[in-house]
């Protein structure tokens, strides 16, 4: 039942951005589009500078997921397997900046940004993309680190590995459901990301499809054929990023890599 109330406006916004505009009014709505169209697609896609949307939120997020990565990834290790002094510090500041409330935090960022000249700028926007999704990034990877066997390491040191070998060849392998669970989160996160697009972006061509999507109902009033549709190619690169992962990810973090 739960997975009815959730998928059912998606199946209905998915629907309705097929539905020609004539029939989105009937008295008696069709669940499903008897004359399938794809002109709310290209009213959508029409629109002034769209490629630019798309280009800028693409670069925005796959550069913050991936920058996020390479740090998490390095920082996990190092919080699994080291011990350092300042290490539960270092674990309790993760905790605390994962809660910190971005929304209190827009017009300290803007002013950094201001004073910096780079308003109306992709990398500011990627740089605190990647500071809201690092720290859910290292404490989740902390976990899949810390469940791998050490004595898989130890194994590879002991046959002629050194610390970087053994890490790319045994632990980095097996980080593959936590790698793709977190940059999951981190895509649909930064993906979404409305309230800093409306601080630093003031300038059109520069606009995310997170802020092109809330304009869309100003440019085209009533058309819900469009809005749906946009909404729907808004919603696209989500739902198949979870689908092609959500495969992958399957399985047993450590199944089979330890003979018995």
């Amino acid at each position: 039942m739960l997975a009815v109330f959730f998928i059912f406006p998606v199946y209905w916004m998915i629907a309705t951005a097929f539905t020609p505009a004539g029939d989105l009014f009937s008295k008696t709505p069709a669940f499903f589009p008897l004359h399938p169209t794809l002109a709310h697609f290209k009213a959508a896609t029409h629109v002034l500078d769209f490629s630019d949307f798309w280009i800028n939120s693409l670069t925005a997020t796959v550069g913050a997921v991936l920058l996020s990565l390479v740090i998490a990834l390095m920082a996990s290790v190092a919080v699994a397997r080291m011990r350092f002094r300042g290490r539960k510090t270092f674990i309790l500041m993760i905790m605390i900046a994962q809660m910190a409330p971005w929304a209190v935090l827009q017009i300290a960022v803007y002013m950094i940004v201001r004073n910096d000249n780079m308003l109306n700028e992709i990398l500011p926007l990627l740089l605190f993309y990647m500071a809201m999704i690092l720290p859910f990034t290292i404490w989740t990877l902390r976990n899949f680190v810390g469940a791998i066997p050490k004595e898989l390491e130890e194994s590879a040191l002991i046959d002629g590995c050194n610390r970087v070998q053994a890490f790319w060849r045994i632990i980095f392998p097996l980080l593959a459901p936590g790698l793709m669970a977190t940059s999951l989160f981190g895509f649909i996160t930064a993906w979404g990301e409305y309230p800093l697009v409306v601080v630093l972006m003031n300038e059109t061509q520069h606009e995310t499809l997170a802020l092109w999507l809330t304009s869309f109902q100003t440019q085209f009033g009533n058309d819900w054929g469009a809005t749906m549709a946009a909404a729907t190619l808004f919603a696209l690169p989500v739902l198949v990023l979870f689908i092609i992962m959500q495969r992958r990810a399957v399985g047993g973090l450590t199944a089979g890599a330890v003979k018995g």
